[in-house]
């Protein structure tokens, strides 16, 4: 396997990453342990988490299946904070109330002394940019925290922070997390370049479009009832449209003419854009681990890539994966 550096640090990390989302629900901690197994077997190194996950439910199982393993110190941990977590008025947010106590809770449940990546789940648009870098700064020099990233984040607001820690001296944001998939591009207009250029590593969240790119939901059909559309209900639902379903089966076809999944041809063709680090696979159980694990070991053929262009033409989007960011107006659909 081909490990990459996570932006422009010497940190080398798998080509997927491991999401834990899923860790405490819907999937039970028995299993979740049985993921993260299996994934660190295959040669993954990297693991994503965030507080809000499941109420905290999915850092206490990655601490401890990382525990109970003996194997904290061979994981790039991953993990991140924004989201509500009491019902205070501080508790949730960018401020630095939060992020020093949310920081230490994130440690307490992981079973862990310090984080390789802390990331800023959301934007926090009320807060100046240096009051939340200045707090990352802060664990970073405790020795709490060794590398800053944000996630969902608009470019023109990670051109800031960039600015901001650069005037101060404070430190630098190495990675951004966005949503990004064949049926979303809208990232490489501004976003992509904008890594590319200061050297920030990209780590897309739901490169299979939430299951839609994996074949999960026949046109027409109703989602299975395990189904995350059936799940979360609109707040997913909206992105089933009809032009979303004909590339899925457009891609199925695509995938059997070369031996794969629709899975594994979605994940490949993530993995492999340009600019993209490590993209975060999310398996609800052990088997959809292992249908996307061969993509570890195999590249995107470089003939192949005008054929995913004529599907969802670069930097256009058919579905709407940025319905939960405040700072995106536009809407599909």
């Amino acid at each position: 396997m081909e490990y990459r550096s996570l932006g422009r640090t010497g940190l080398m990390v798998s080509p997927l990453c491991l999401g834990a989302m899923n860790f405490g629900g819907p999937t039970d901690k028995p299993e979740s342990f049985a993921i993260i197994g299996r994934a660190l077997e295959a040669g993954i190194n990297f693991i994503d988490t965030a507080d809000v996950y499941n109420a905290g439910e999915s850092e206490r199982i990655v601490g401890e299946a990382l525990k109970d393993a003996g194997r904290r110190r061979q994981v790039i941990l991953a993990t991140k904070v924004h989201g509500r977590m009491g019902e205070g008025p501080n508790d949730q947010g960018g401020s630095r109330y939060h992020i020093l106590r949310a920081c230490e809770e994130s440690l307490r449940r992981l079973q862990t002394d310090y984080l390789d990546l802390y990331q800023l789940h959301r934007p926090a648009f009320p807060i100046p940019p240096d009051e939340t870098l200045r707090a990352f700064d802060d664990l970073v020099r405790a020795g709490k925290v060794l590398y800053i990233g944000c996630s969902t984040h608009p470019a023109w607001m990670v051109m800031e922070a960039l600015a901001v820690s650069e005037r101060q001296g404070l430190a630098r944001y190495i990675s951004e997390q966005p949503p990004y998939n064949l049926l979303d591009r809208r990232i490489e207009n501004e976003l992509i370049p904008l890594c590319g250029r200061y050297g920030l590593a990209i780590l897309p969240w739901s490169p299979l479009a939430g299951g839609i790119l994996s074949g999960r939901y026949p046109a027409g059909g109703i989602p299975p009832p395990d189904s995350r559309a059936a799940r979360w209900g609109e707040k997913f639902g909206h992105r089933l449209n009809r032009a979303a379903l004909e590339v899925a089966a457009q891609l199925a076809v695509l995938a059997r003419e070369r031996g794969l999944t629709p899975a594994q041809i979605a994940l490949l063709w993530v993995k492999d854009q340009p600019g993209v680090t490590s993209p975060i696979i999310g398996p609800r159980t052990p088997a959809h681990l292992a249908e996307v694990l061969p993509v570890l070991e195999r590249r995107l053929d470089d003939a192949d890539r005008p054929l995913f262009d004529a599907l969802v033409h670069p930097g256009n989007a058919v579905a709407d994966f940025h319905t939960t960011n405040e700072w995106m107006k536009a809407r599909l659909g």
